[in-house]
């Protein structure tokens, strides 16, 4: 019986590799990933792997450290060396590996590719060199490789976006600095996937974009695009339009309602304009809505309701009129609890985890819905900035998950809610600016927020009393206060009767040592006594003595 598979990825296993493992002559499948392996991985590693066809090394805190002219004992069809160290230039030996799937990402790898880079790998499926330290431009030409997946993000990437590999699947070039325009003849027909985020791409999306009708996932934010766009009536199977941050114009595209399986619209930071359209209420499968900081007016449609899987609505920074739309409650994915609390949020992964709604900064009107509270798994909640007025609801205490509350620059009035105090949770509050009165609520939460200035989130109100405000509430003057807490403090009869016995002895004492010591007193002292007892005399023998004839009388 012949070892031919080794998977134990995914532990904690930690020590270096031992160089055994290179006399397994039938190994074809080596999988350490994800351990906690620490040393050097030299040509002894691999002396008599003839079998070996895949090898997974990723994750560890191994250094690759083989010969130049090192060559493969077998032809590898993948090799993973993702997170560990074989930098900072390309090692000569990979050109040799020849192999059809590659992963040498955060590797540290600086400079420009070698020369030999592009044909050794041109005919590999899969190649990810992202999260390194390239620099350099890309072949003008790609669409004869046979790359089906491409990872070149996080790099220092610059030139113009070559023609796209003809079998391309997933193309991921973001986060470098890629100028000029998107090309104009996209032929890709099996693109699914196309990441070109935070590269400093300008003009305008082309037309030819809506050839890709494989497309599920579009990320083209933070470039510098503009324009509107386009019409593509053709592609239904968009989930992911994520069009952020450009100086794209217009107003949402009548094609997307047809896209019932969209997940992700993200079109915040741009120019576009109007209305938002009342067929939103369709796209029963969204889950971010991120519209903020446009230019989209008149009211809320009362459609976005119906979107019972949506977990993050952004339409803050618009011209937004009128009320806030009721049953608000019926976003039922916002009232089932997630577990966020310290996590570090990051754009375009673990936003998955975010659940909140952002109205601010436009025209609303009318009262805060009292069905909000019943989004208890909400954790960021910003109305600031509108025309909102009426009271904060009562029952706001209910919405347990609430990590940042915003109801700054309105005309709420009324008094807090003393359920404010039981949000546990919660780490960021501002209720400033608006009409607010009465006593503000304290405990335990409250009092942590803004320590250095924790009068900050109320001011502008001038009707709220106590701390942390500096304006004591109607009856509560500060002595009179201290006086009543005196009061209230607990009898202790032990105490009081002690100090009676105590009180009476030493008045005793310092009237014998008073008569002892100065004979004037002692003197004046005798005198009284003898008088008194004549007086007491004389009064008890008038009285006998008419007792006495009072009964011979009778």
């Amino acid at each position: 019986m012949y070892l031919t598979t080794i998977d134990m990825s995914r532990n904690h296993l930690n020590g270096s590799v031992p160089i055994e493992i290179g006399s397994l002559i039938n190994l074809i499948s080596l999988d350490l990933s994800n351990n906690r392996f620490t040393g050097v991985i030299t040509e002894e590693h691999f002396a008599n792997l003839t079998s070996l066809k895949e090898i997974d090394l990723s994750s560890n805190n191994l250094n690759i450290l083989l010969n130049s002219d090192w060559r493969p004992p077998s032809t590898l069809e993948s090799a993973g060396f993702a997170s560990c160290q074989m930098g900072p230039l390309f090692p000569p030996w990979l050109q040799r590996l020849k192999t059809n799937g590659l992963d040498i990402s955060s590797n540290a790898l600086k400079g420009k590719f070698p020369d030999w880079f592009w044909s050794a790998f041109s005919h590999a499926n899969y190649l990810n060199i992202s999260n390194n330290q390239i620099s350099g431009s890309l072949p003008t030409h790609m669409d004869g490789m046979a790359f089906k997946e491409l990872y070149l993000g996080s790099n220092r990437l610059t030139g113009p976006i070559p023609t796209f590999p003809t079998n391309i699947t997933k193309l991921d070039i973001s986060n470098n600095t890629f100028s000029e325009t998107i090309p104009s003849n996209l032929e890709a027909s099996q693109l699914e996937v196309l990441s070109m985020h935070s590269n400093q791409i300008g003009g305008y999306i082309p037309e030819s974009i809506c050839k890709l009708q494989q497309l599920a996932y579009l990320d083209l934010s933070n470039n510098i695009l503009e324009g509107e766009i386009p019409q593509c009536f053709d592609i239904f199977n968009i989930e992911f339009l994520i069009l952020g941050n450009n100086s794209l114009s217009g107003k949402i595209p009548t094609f997307l309602q047809n896209n019932t399986d969209m997940k992700f619209l993200d079109l915040a930071w741009n120019k576009f304009s109007g209305r938002l359209p009342t067929w939103i209420g369709k796209l029963v499968n969204l889950r971010f809505l991120i519209l903020g900081h446009n230019k989209f007016s008149d009211n809320i449609p009362v459609g976005i309701t119906k979107l019972g899987y949506l977990q993050y609505l952004d339409l803050s920074g618009n011209s937004f009129s009128g009320a806030i739309p009721w049953h608000l409650s019926n976003l039922t994915f916002m009232t089932t609890l997630q577990n966020t609390k310290g996590q570090h949020l990051i754009y375009h992964n673990q936003l998955k985890y975010f659940v909140g709604i952002d109205l601010s900064c436009n025209s609303l009107t009318g009262e805060i819905p009292k069905d909000l509270t019943s989004l208890d798994a909400l954790v960021n909640f910003n109305l600031s900035s509108n025309q909102l007025s009426g009271q904060i609801p009562n029952m706001i205490g209910a919405m347990q998950s609430l990590e940042s509350l915003d109801l700054s620059r309105n005309n709420l009035s009324g008094e807090i809610p003393s359920s404010l105090s039981s949000l546990t949770s919660l780490s960021y509050l501002n209720l400033s600016y608006n009409s607010l009165s009465g006593r503000i609520p304290s405990g335990h939460q409250l009092d942590t927020l803004n320590t250095e200035n924790p009068s900050i989130m109320y001011i502008g109100n001038n009707g709220l009393c106590g701390p942390p405000v500096h304006k004591n509430c109607p009856g509560n003057d500060p002595s009179t206060s201290s006086d009543l807490e005196r009061s209230k403090e607990e009898f202790d009869p032990l105490t009081f009767y002690f100090g009676l016995v105590l009180g009476f002895l030493m008045g005793l004492w310092m009237v014998f040592c008073a008569l002892l010591f100065k004979k004037t007193w002692r003197v004046a002292y005798f005198r009284l006594f003898d008088k008194v007892y004549d007086q007491v005399y004389v009064f008890v023998a008038v009285k006998w003595a008419s007792f006495g004839k009072n009964t011979d009388a009778e």
